[in-house]
């Protein structure tokens, strides 16, 4: 399903992890393609309220705690800059959505790292 929200289609996903050396491309790629996923989700879905969004921003977030395991093999990891990347995101995705009052730390509750 092709994303319709102009501001998401416009939107560089975690731009600073790519231009960050540390984080391989290759591993940020797939993390870009889980906020993507959860783009489809909630145009898909259209969620009626923050509990509905949670519910998708939380399985997007588990699927961001799998990928840990793929930036240690790289020699890499998510830490400080690649978790305000990556919330920084979530809220994006939020806001862009209408969802405008979303609880930052709520949109990534369910995450490990």
């Amino acid at each position: 399903m092709p994303i319709t929200n102009r501001k998401v289609g416009e939107h560089a996903f975690l731009q600073g992890l790519y231009e960050d050396g540390y984080f391989p491309d290759h591993v940020v790629d797939k993390g870009r393609e889980i906020l993507l996923r959860l783009c489809e989700r909630v145009e898909a879905v259209r969620p009626a309220d923050l509990t509905a969004l949670y519910a998708l921003t939380h399985a997007a977030t588990e699927e961001f705690n799998l990928l840990e395991a793929e930036f240690e093999a790289a020699g890499s990891e998510i830490e400080t800059v690649a978790r305000e990347e990556i919330g920084e995101d979530f809220r994006f995705v939020a806001t862009a959505y209408g969802f405008t009052d979303a609880d930052p730390e709520e949109l990534i509750a369910t995450r490990e790292w």
